[in-house]
């Protein structure tokens, strides 16, 4: 820790400056959630406005020299908070593209972005190695504010959580050690290796050590039964900050891969109270994200950014869309991440804490180094250091962070949640085909032997009973919009949809009915029921009388696809049919119009009105073009 600096006069009070900054964080969370734009935005802008080139409320000198450390633990709390929610199961939701995305994609990022810096700002190799090294991480503190507000599908954001989290660790150390170098003007590849291998295991020895310990007490020490779960919250943050803490003693940046580690382990093993440590967690995450935010922010030199010029926004341009969608595409070969989520994830990458705030310490660093040792040009490198990362982090923040959902609804990668309950043959048959169309689909299924065979066909899968509203809550029911009932009993297929229904207010509640006769139960919940037999014998019939048409029904949502939708665009009411076919796109047809109940082949100069149910039939992705012309996004 440097000295604390005297308090400057005509400067608020640091009790004053920190609840200012509070302030303005759970200011920035509240615009956040209203206006579903990632919070960490309206931190950033927060953190220019109170800086030295706005209000000069927050300024270097009021924190002294303890900015560092606050910093440092700061980092700690997020990356615990982020590790904890990276389960193992969502990692099997996209396994080989998060792996590739995390090695593959990392080396391509720091090599491509330091020979840009190299070139391009006439900067040294090991500053620009420095510079590429922090520009891997994109982070937890970016990522989980963008995906609160974009609910991209499960495997997309498994792949963008597991990069935030993994390269936030390796680029830390990475970024560590070539700077170590630098500032000891020795440069051996081999001493890399060596430093970076020492750094993340102390890291991984520190965090394992720290996990076990947490989860003995907390499984087997008696907590108080009165305050259990306060003790449980405040016993495990204790440990997150004691492994940054101990780690970091040993070698710098490890503490970032202890903290990682540990909790990794932790979200992953049966923990007592791990609820309430999530929502305990949580809420000390949004403070310490506003606090670090808002003042890294603030320290943003305005010069600096400016004095970059044209090859600085070069540098910009290079390392969001040149660099991050090249690996992106490369690392997401050959799964089942659809080419319009490729594209999301390559235009959301922003930067976040850690390259902010190992730049500001590196460029601290070479400072002092430029005085001592008498290398002015050493100055000059520490501004190029800073500048580079502050103004990649400060551009990918406002664009890629802040336009994330306009991004994600131009794209159309917000998919519709579903969770079907039953993984039996029924139930991944229905998932294929939904996931076909795009949607995002969680199965349920309580049976370990089809959970690990449902898995092993690539679904998504939750273990559990389906029948308990805990597990259909931990499931995402509360935000799901349509649940359905597929299991091989009636019963449980009816107690799911009662959960549905009176808990959690789903939109729309369908029902297998393995027996006819429950069809009018189900019905008077307001649940749509298909009878396993009549289902049947309307398939065979259908194969009898309509060949042709059967063997189109059974594409649909892959080649071919039907869709119902309500007008809601303003400006296609009035429009004739005729009207709004001349502007979808070709292969596909209006084939009924539902208004006032009732349904029929619509008349090419039938008038369409608000609330008119259009049915489109024809080509998949012509019929999804059509219903976003008709019914965009809000």
């Amino acid at each position: 820790m440097y000295p604390l600096a005297a308090q400057p006069v005509g400067q608020p009070s640091l009790m004053l400056i920190v609840a200012i900054i509070i302030a303005l964080g759970v200011a920035s969370q509240v615009v956040s959630t209203r206006y579903r734009v990632p919070s960490v935005l309206f931190l950033i802008l927060a953190g220019v406005a109170v800086g030295p080139k706005g209000l000069g409320i927050v300024t270097p000198e009021a924190f002294g020299g303890a900015l560092s450390t606050i910093v440092g633990l700061s980092v700690a709390i997020i990356v615990f908070e982020g590790a904890f929610h990276l389960h193992i199961d969502k990692l099997r939701e996209a396994p080989s593209a998060a792996l590739r995305l995390v090695t593959v994609g990392a080396l391509i990022s720091f090599v491509g972005t330091a020979v840009a810096v190299r070139f391009l700002l006439g900067a040294e190799w090991g500053i620009a190695l420095v510079v590429g090294a922090l520009l891997v991480a994109t982070g937890p503190t970016v990522i989980t504010p963008i995906l609160e507000v974009v609910p991209v599908r499960r495997p997309v954001a498994a792949v963008l959580e597991t990069e935030g989290i993994v390269n936030d660790v390796t680029a830390a150390v990475l970024a560590v050690v070539v700077f170590k170098a630098v500032a000891a003007q020795e440069v051996r590849p081999g001493d890399f290796v060596g430093a970076f291998a020492e750094r993340i295991g102390i890291g991984l020895g520190v965090g394992i050590l720290v996990a076990v310990i947490l989860w003995y007490v907390l499984a087997h020490v008696d907590l108080s039964p009165q305050n259990a779960p306060q003790n449980a919250r405040l016993i495990t943050l204790a440990g997150a900050v004691m492994a940054f803490a101990m780690a970091d003693s040993i070698a710098a940046e490890s503490g970032v891969a202890a903290v990682a580690t540990a909790g990794i382990i932790l979200g992953n093993v049966d923990l007592p109270y791990q609820d309430d440590i999530e929502e305990f967690k949580g809420d000390i995450t949004l403070i310490v994200l506003s606090f670090v935010f808002i003042a890294l922010a603030a320290l943003i030199e305005i010069e600096t950014l400016i004095e970059l010029g044209l090859s600085g926004i070069a540098i910009v341009v290079i390392v969001a869309l040149v660099l991050r969608p090249f690996l992106v595409f490369l690392s997401t070969i050959r799964t089942k991440i659809t080419t319009r989520e490729k594209l999301f994830i390559s235009l959301v990458g922003p930067r976040g804490i850690i390259p902010a705030s190992v730049a500001t310490l590196f460029a601290i660093e070479l400072a002092v180094l430029a005085e001592e040792q008498g290398r002015p040009a050493l100055a000059a490198q520490a501004d190029i250091l800073a500048g580079t990362v502050f103004l990649v982090i400060l551009v990918t923040v406002v664009f890629e962070g802040g336009l994330a959902r306009k991004i994600a609804e131009y794209l159309n990668v917000l998919p519709m949640r579903i969770l079907i309950v039953g993984a039996g043959k029924v139930g991944r048959s229905l998932a294929e085909r939904l996931e076909d169309r795009g949607e995002d689909v969680l199965l349920i299924e309580k049976d370990q032997d089809i959970v690990e065979t449902a898995r092993a066909e690539g679904f998504t899968v939750e273990h559990g009973d389906g029948t308990d509203s805990q597990t259909l809550r931990h499931a995402g029911a509360d935000n799901a919009k349509i649940v359905i009932a597929a299991t091989a009993d009636d019963d449980a297929n009816l107690l799911v949809c009662q959960l549905s229904k009176t808990q959690f207010d789903v939109e729309t509640v369908v029902a297998r009915a393995n027996n006819p006769d429950n069809v009018k139960p189900f019905e008077e919940l307001g649940v749509r029921a298909i009878s396993s037999s009549d289902a049947t014998a309307w398939a065979m019939d259908n194969v009898i009388e309509r060949p042709a048409l059967a063997n189109w029904m059974t594409e649909l949502g892959r080649t071919g696809d039907v869709q119902e939708i309500e007008v809601t665009a303003e400006d296609i009411v009035g429009m004739t049919i005729e009207e709004l076919d001349d502007e979808l796109p070709n292969g596909v047809l209006i084939a009924l119009v539902g208004r006032d109940g009732e349904n029929r082949v619509p008349e090419q100069d039938l008038s369409i009105e608000y609330g008119d149910h259009l049915t489109f039939l024809g080509h998949t992705d012509a019929v999804r073009d059509a219903l976003q012309r008709t019914h965009p996004h809000d």
